[in-house]
């Protein structure tokens, strides 16, 4: 379906009519933002501030603490079973407040998670999570970026590159430049895996916050930067709205 289109938005607002006045509160924050910064990653700093400065969690899309710590054994146990190790060197892109995080850092060797976010509110969050957990000596990094290029990250140093709900929240050029850069930073035989909110019909977006992509056009962006990619079956079959593809680096 296309979320976007005015049949879906009367359709929603006829079977819930309570959604309608957060529709509303979201469209008129949207165009506030929008008109204040017109670089997408700066705009989606602003939202996540105002979200998080609301409900950390509710932030990187739990709705309360049993979903959001579901939600984060669900992620942690599929890379487990995808062979994440102890010695793995892990990027998380988007690593927000550590929902899988927290998992996956106990899971390391101490200096083995490295996670990214464009939010200094949430990585702030995710530093309180780190605490919390009692991880401290796992001396896990946790640093503010603007971009996805990974320039300031060493070549093919990690084995497992992970990005949960963050393409879900891009436009395809944000796509692209991570796709044209992670092959450097990804080990011999190290994976790529990232979500993305999936569509067989109009690619489009709500609200510049949510984007819905065809399967086909991100596996032929990723091949046109030399990458492999698949689409990853098997997740299909956890209770997650989002689909997940996996990219790998030639040896």
């Amino acid at each position: 379906m296309n979320r976007a289109s005015w049949l879906h938005r009367i359709q929603q607002a006829a079977r819930h009519p309570e959604r309608v006045l957060p529709y509303v509160r979201r469209g008129a924050r949207d165009l506030r933002l929008r008109l204040l910064h017109r670089d997408h990653v700066a705009y989606y700093r602003a939202v996540m501030a105002a979200d998080t400065a609301r409900d950390p969690k509710a932030a990187v899309g739990s709705r309360n603490e049993e979903r959001w710590l579901a939600l984060g054994k669900m992620q942690f146990d599929y890379l487990v079973e995808h062979g994440l190790r102890p010695e793995h060197r892990f990027l998380e892109i988007g690593c927000g407040n550590l929902r899988a995080g927290w998992r996956v850092i106990s899971h390391l060797d101490p200096h083995r998670y490295y996670g990214i976010d464009i939010s200094p509110d949430i990585v702030i969050e995710a530093k309180k999570e780190l605490v919390a957990r009692g991880l401290q000596d796992k001396l896990p990094h946790l640093t503010v970026t603007g971009d996805l290029t990974f320039d300031f990250l060493p070549d093919h140093h990690f084995d497992v590159v992970h990005a949960h709900s963050v393409f879900s929240h891009s436009p395809i050029e944000v796509i692209d430049e991570c796709l044209a850069h992670v092959g450097r930073v990804l080990a011999p035989g190290g994976f790529f895996d990232f979500t993305f909110n999936r569509t067989q019909g109009t690619e489009h977006h709500v609200l510049r916050e949510d984007f819905y992509y065809r399967t086909s056009t991100l596996l032929s962006l990723a091949e046109r930067h030399g990458l492999t990619a698949r689409f990853m079956q098997d997740w299909e079959e956890r209770p997650h709205r989002q689909s997940k593809i996996r990219v790998t680096a030639p040896a």
